[in-house]
């Protein structure tokens, strides 16, 4: 089993930062790929950026790429989404989702087995 859980979330002006961590444990294997998504209300769940914990490959949404960053830190055992630039359009709920298997560009959030319970990202204008 895998356990996710995500802090960091916070309200900021348009332009700030802010940088999300998701603590991960559990199984190795399970979570060989590591994700972040954001849902806004009444959107579906969109997913932002993926890391692939073994060959530190990282993938981003288009709407994200030159401001959000990806990236692990082993020692801690979490990964982080540090966010730049930071606009409206970017509030959302963020979570952090995992899984296994070596192939970690899965779009749909229902490739995603294990999730953590989210942290609030709020930018006003």
């Amino acid at each position: 089993q895998v356990q996710l859980v995500e802090s960091g979330g916070g309200s900021v002006q348009a332009g700030g930062s802010l940088r999300l961590s998701c603590a991960v444990s559990g199984d190795l294997v399970s979570r060989r790929c590591v994700s972040w998504f954001r849902q806004a209300p009444g959107k579906e769940r969109q997913r932002v950026a993926v890391l692939s914990s073994t060959s530190l490959a990282t993938l981003y949404h288009d709407s994200v790429k030159g401001r959000f960053t990806i990236s692990q830190d082993d020692a801690k055992n979490t990964v982080y989404l540090e966010m730049t630039d930071l606009k409206p359009e970017d509030t959302a709920m963020y979570y952090c989702a995992a899984r296994g298997g070596d192939h970690c560009n899965h779009w749909s959030p229902a490739a995603w087995p294990h999730w953590g319970q989210g942290t609030q990202v709020t930018v006003s204008s």
